[in-house]
């Protein structure tokens, strides 16, 4: 297993690593409890780049799930949750536009940089210019 994913499964102490393919494995986590983790880590030590709006977003999700909203007759809940993921990445499929014509979109949070608030910040995926912060226990 890479070192990495090992110092984060071990710093947080949830998920999981699997193999994903030949070349490939995952950090995961499978419930809301131990999603709350993720969601504390980084609303303890936020993203610094524009992936931070992406984060606000996915926030507002993870609370609309959890508060089990999404599951309301009513569908408000999944309509927030569709809306929300119309500002995330390639926006909505359009299977999704023509299953929820009336959807309200939301506009994505902006993203402003205040600086890399501790010098102890690692690079992430370069890919997703992504920045976090572990503070690793070895």
């Amino acid at each position: 297993m890479p070192p990495i994913l090992e110092l984060i499964k071990n710093t947080l102490k949830e998920g999981k690593i699997r193999k994903n393919g030949i070349n490939s494995v995952q950090y995961v986590v499978e419930s809301i409890q131990e999603l709350q983790v993720i969601v504390n880590h980084f609303d303890n030590y936020p993203l610094v780049t524009e992936k931070g709006s992406d984060y606000l977003i996915f926030r507002q999700c993870f609370e609309i799930i959890k508060q089990r909203e999404h599951l309301t007759g009513a569908q408000r809940g999944l309509l927030n949750l569709i809306g929300l993921k119309s500002s995330l990445n390639w926006g909505l499929s359009d299977s999704l536009k023509e299953a929820f014509p009336n959807v309200a979109f939301v506009s994505r949070p902006e993203f402003q940089f205040n600086g890399i608030p501790d010098r102890r910040f690692a690079a992430g995926n370069r890919f997703y210019k992504w920045w976090w912060f572990f503070p690793f226990k070895y």
